[in-house]
């Protein structure tokens, strides 16, 4: 038997068991077969085909069934959460050549706690104290380049401390003090910065400075999960959803050992900490291990290839109607996926929003906007039925509005 008819047979055992309005046994056989329900239709939300990506708005990406298995899987017995974090995270930390590593609420959490754990150490009272810094003897100051002071650096803030930027490193030297906590860097903005990953570390190395490194969405290719560590960055962060298509509420956090079991106190499920919301439970702990050891083993380049072509397929439909451009945009160090760019001569295709209409049609596809009033479509999350439909109704609604 496959593995999931045993897991459909076994869900269905404590059936055998049950006691019917009788007083008899009713059998599996006698029982009513439950109907599926479509909870979105029940609901009323809309479902859409995506070709724009896996954004958290989106509802980020769709799960690895090896992960969604896993989740079930692990749904229906009780075991200590300390010891799945403990268990797994040497997992983890393993495949990512790292010292120690715990999954996280996502990424976000990853650079909340990391902070957290930084600040702290082990000791319970300033654990307690963060965010109060002032008089607890933590340290309050994080230094980062100025092109990497973006949103998510307000992870680090929730913990108390104040962003220092700088620019050259001469402006680094002049920052850096008995304050400085940490050094944060942020991998998508590495080229807008002047200090790039080698000169960073070697200047954390000189001053004893723990670094942390933001890498987010930064899958493809697979080698980043293990590069920074061996580069030499203490702590890094990690979404468990998005390319890697694990539970999209978690994260990785992995580094230094001291530092993870740092963090960890500052982690459900203990209380009195800053990271007590942050719950990640078993299941998603274990989905998670589950899709990063899935990630790790596929072949790269055939996934890359079948991006590929989907995308050729999409371009060539799209560029068959006359005055209309697709071309694939250069690839970023972030979201590091084959993007194609559909533009048009607007003298000779009225079409104010084509993202818009695309929405609102039948079936309901969501796409990126792209500039001048372009979209921007990209295959990874695309299902292989839903490649031509995305194609065919792109060349469609760009036919019909020729003038």
């Amino acid at each position: 038997m496959k593995r999931r008819e045993i897991l459909k047979t076994l869900t269905m055992l404590p059936l055998a068991g049950a006691i019917g309005n009788s007083g008899s046994l009713v059998t599996p056989a006698q029982a009513a077969p439950a109907s599926k329900r479509d909870l979105f239709k029940e609901f009323g939300i809309r479902t859409f085909i995506n070709a724009s990506g896996y954004f958290t708005s989106l509802s980020g990406s769709l799960m690895q069934p090896d992960a969604a298995d896993a989740i079930r899987e692990t749904a229906t017995s009780f075991c200590r959460l300390e010891e799945v974090q403990d268990k797994v995270g040497e997992r983890i930390a393993s495949l990512l050549h790292a010292e120690s590593a715990m999954v996280t609420a996502g990424a976000f959490s990853a650079l909340m706690l990391g902070m957290a754990g930084v600040l702290s150490g082990t000791d319970q009272k300033k654990v307690s104290q963060i965010p109060r810094l002032e008089g607890s003897g933590m340290k309050t100051e994080v230094i980062l380049q100025k092109a990497h002071n973006d949103g998510y650096a307000h992870a680090l803030t929730n913990c108390g401390v104040k962003l220092i930027t700088i620019e050259t490193v001469e402006d680094l030297e002049k920052a850096i003090s008995e304050k400085t906590a940490m050094m944060y860097f942020i991998n998508y903005q590495s080229s807008l910065g002047k200090i790039q990953h080698k000169e960073w570390l070697e200047l954390a190395r000189k001053h004893r400075i723990p670094t942390m490194i933001d890498m987010a969405a930064d899958l493809p290719p697979k080698e980043n999960l293990w590069k920074f560590h061996d580069m030499g960055f203490d702590l890094v962060c990690v979404s468990g959803g998005k390319f890697m298509r694990g539970p999209q509420s978690t994260g990785i956090l992995s580094g230094k050992k001291e530092l993870i079991a740092a963090a960890r106190m500052s982690a459900p499920p203990r209380g009195s900490n800053i990271g007590r919301g942050m719950k990640v439970n078993k299941e998603e702990i274990f989905g998670l291990y589950i899709a990063l050891e899935h990630f790790i083993n596929t072949d790269q380049e055939k996934e890359w290839k079948m991006l590929e072509d989907r995308i050729a397929v999409i371009s060539k439909e799209a560029a068959s109607v006359p005055g209309v451009k697709a071309e694939l945009i250069p690839l970023p160090l972030i979201n590091r996926i084959p993007t194609l760019n559909i533009s048009w001569d607007k003298s000779k295709i009225k079409l104010e929003n084509l993202a818009a209409v695309l929405r609102n049609g039948n079936p309901s596809i969501e796409v990126m906007g792209g500039p001048g009033g372009s979209i921007n479509v990209t295959s990874h999350m695309l299902k292989k039925d839903e490649v031509k439909i995305v194609a065919s109704r792109i060349r469609e609604e760009l036919f019909k509005s020729l003038i």
